[in-house]
């Protein structure tokens, strides 16, 4: 299916078999380094979202634009979904868990939670607008961050800092940035953060 815009964005829709009043949007990890939809830890959270009886859009960017096009990708995904859906959440992991909280900082339809898995602290713009950390005070949404504390690829320490002085959850995991045997794990905390939400 493709995510109305001015980008060619294509996304899949997980739902349960009974059909969901709640739906969060899925930002996936830097597209040039293979991000995409299909990526295994957003295939983990769409399957514990869908467990706990709510759907999961997972989109993939349209071309790249440092950032800015990728930002309005996620805005335009809430907004598809905050015309089918009562309630609404957005996540993401790594480029995609700062996509996910710059664009519900700024997008013009209510979020009921904002849940980032090992998030960058700032995309890829130059023009000091695409800052995660700053984004995080913007967020009128529940928020909880998930990290691995032997991550060394994504700058997650001051967007961690950042959600702790907002009044965040912050879980740390025994993990790297992949999350390699615990996927299901930060899943399962991201789902049961945002599903908990969508039904508040």
């Amino acid at each position: 299916m493709l995510v109305p815009g001015a980008r060619r964005v294509v996304a899949t829709l997980d739902e349960p078999p009974d059909g969901s009043n709640a739906c969060v949007v899925a930002c996936p990890p830097h597209p040039q380094y293979g991000g995409r939809r299909d990526d295994a830890r957003l295939r983990a959270v769409g399957n514990a979202l869908v467990a706990r009886g709510v759907a999961c859009l997972r989109f993939d960017y349209g071309d790249w634009d440092r950032g800015h096009g990728e930002r309005e990708d996620a805005r335009n995904a809430c907004r598809w979904a905050h015309e089918r859906y009562d309630r609404v959440g957005c996540c993401g992991y790594s480029f995609g868990g700062g996509v996910a909280a710059l664009a519900a900082a700024s997008v013009d339809v209510p979020l009921r939670g904002v849940a980032l898995l090992a998030p960058v602290a700032s995309l890829d713009g130059d023009d000091g607008d695409l800052d995660v950390v700053a984004a995080l005070a913007d967020i009128d949404a529940p928020l909880r961050l998930v990290v691995g504390e032997r991550d060394a690829t994504a700058d997650w320490r001051p967007v961690a800092a950042a959600a702790d002085s907002v009044g965040a959850t912050v879980t740390t995991l025994d993990a790297e940035h992949g999350f390699a045997g615990r996927a299901d794990d930060a899943a399962d905390l991201l789902a049961g953060f945002l599903a908990d939400g969508l039904r508040a």
